[in-house]
């Protein structure tokens, strides 16, 4: 049976341990501060499950189950499309808000499963421990989140040279059964949402490090596994009128702190291995597929954010003037430029084994204009918007009173909308790029895949600098000076 919304609801009731403004949370599914985006997760199962959508979002699995195509492994450019279109299905369930959606992190653990032969060099056990993993993960479609770097603590340091030895998650005791895990790991985002975490470290580690170089898996109940969570935009936000994405679509994030984790050995996939953790990531398709899931879910989120300029200047009735035209066709340009690089990934792929993945380098570039260009989309819809977004009624109510709603009449003109929907266009506009929620994502856009530096270095490394310089040495071996 496919994996429906209710299964995942009840798979969340769990007992995880969760801290929201100093107390234990309990039952996520349920309390304020994330039912909305619980319900919003689950809603998406309930997509795939939908008999019309079942043929679009699921493939069935080797063992028979009927699964998300994000488990499915590509072997051919047609089955790296239909995979595709199944992410951007999914993405526009969200408009692209649900950063982290359940597509992300299956995706990069399918790009593992796509070098078996990476993971049996480092270990025959560690290798069926991982793939037998897979499948179970795969097979009951579970929701695996990831916390895969640090906290920021001392940034000068490398992560055994912290203050406190186990500032960052690492092994502090082993046996027979396995591993035993201290620390914190961040950034927890959709964690709260989750089935499962994948604790490890995609950054560069060093010898003497060993400790904190492994790579594990543990479901969010586990004993020991402490989340800490930010401040809820859900649980501020006043109703779906006044705030309608951070009233559904607050992935949250958070700090796992692992107080002594036990894990066991079947769940332990990199031991003590600082090459082998990196190079979980980056030799094997997995860091290529998770990011290239975030340019799909980009492009459509940015499609959704053109959408909400357009319809601002038309409700403000600056459709015809040249600047507004310009900046619309800019944000049009920046949008399709995404778009354009998910498709040319695609149709640039390479095999991988049997297997056939995005191109690693229109990848990396895409990130690096994303990064660049979303603050510049944002400040662009601001520009828009001008002082609208900030002279709105405070919130529903005004709506119910007499008074406040005739002058709402009055003061939220429109030629071609009533002020009720002048009011629930901007009240959305502002969710979007000014609320906490809206200030949020532009910091999550920007820093996700990376600092700056690190996308725009994974650019410079994996360009074809060899057919560059050869068009250059070509062309000066054709002239000289005078004999």
């Amino acid at each position: 049976m496919t994996k429906t919304g209710q299964d995942h609801l009840k798979s969340l009731r769990d007992g995880r341990s969760v801290y929201l403004n100093g107390q234990l949370v309990g039952d996520v599914v349920d309390h304020p501060a994330y039912r909305n985006a619980v319900r919003s997760t689950a809603s998406l199962y309930d997509f795939q499950a939908d008999p019309e959508n079942e043929e679009l979002m699921t493939f069935v699995s080797p063992t028979g189950a009927r699964v998300n195509r994000s488990w499915h492994l590509p072997e051919s450019y047609k089955e790296l499309v239909q995979r595709r279109k199944a992410i951007e299905a999914w993405a526009e369930q969200t408009n692209g808000f649900l950063g982290r959606s359940p597509d992300h992190v299956a995706s990069s653990l399918a790009g593992m499963m796509m070098r078996p032969d990476l993971f049996e060099a480092h270990g025959s056990k560690r290798a069926k421990a991982f793939t037998d993993y897979y499948a179970y993960v795969r097979d009951y479609d579970q929701f695996v989140s990831y916390v895969v770097v640090g906290p920021q603590a001392d940034r000068s340091k490398g992560v055994g040279e912290q203050t406190e030895e186990y500032t960052v998650a690492g092994i502090c005791d082993e046996d027979t059964q396995g591993i035993t895990v201290k620390g914190a790991k961040m950034l927890g985002t959709s964690c709260i949402l989750a089935n499962e975490v994948l604790l490890g470290t995609i950054q560069p580690m060093k010898p003497g490090e060993e400790r904190y170089a492994f790579s594990a898996a543990i479901p969010m109940s586990a004993k020991g596994v402490k989340l800490l969570s930010r401040k809820s935009y859900e649980a501020s936000a006043g109703s779906d009128f006044d705030n309608p994405l951070s009233s559904r679509f607050d992935e949250n994030d958070a700090v796992v702190y692992f107080d002594e984790v036990k894990i066991p050995w079947d769940r332990v996939f990199v031991h003590k291995d600082p090459v082998m953790c990196y190079a979980q990531y980056h030799e094997t398709p997995a860091h290529v597929l998770h990011n290239y899931q975030a340019q799909i879910r980009l492009m459509v989120k940015l499609r959704f954010l053109v959408g909400v300029a357009r319809k601002v200047a038309e409700t403000t009735n600056v459709i015809s003037y040249p600047q507004v035209v310009e900046s619309l066709g800019s944000l049009a340009g920046q949008a399709a430029l995404v778009e354009g690089m998910v498709h040319g990934m695609e149709a640039k792929g390479t095999n991988v084994g049997k297997y056939y993945v995005p191109d690693r380098h229109l990848m990396y570039a895409s990130q690096v204009q994303a990064q660049r260009m979303y603050p510049e989309v944002i400040q662009a819809i601001r520009q828009l918007t001008g002082g609208g977004v900030i002279m709105l009624p405070s919130s529903i109510n005004d709506f119910a009173g007499e008074e406040t709603s005739e002058l709402i009449k009055k003061t939220q003109q429109s030629p071609v909308s009533d002020s009720k929907n002048r009011v629930k266009l901007f009240k959305l506009a502002w969710d979007a790029i000014g609320s906490e929620f809206g200030s949020r994502h532009l910091q999550y856009e920007m820093f996700y895949s990376g600092a700056q530096f690190a996308v725009r270095n994974h650019s410079f490394r994996t360009y074809d600098w060899g057919k560059s310089i050869d068009m250059v040495d070509r062309f000066l071996s054709t002239y000289d000076l005078p004999a």
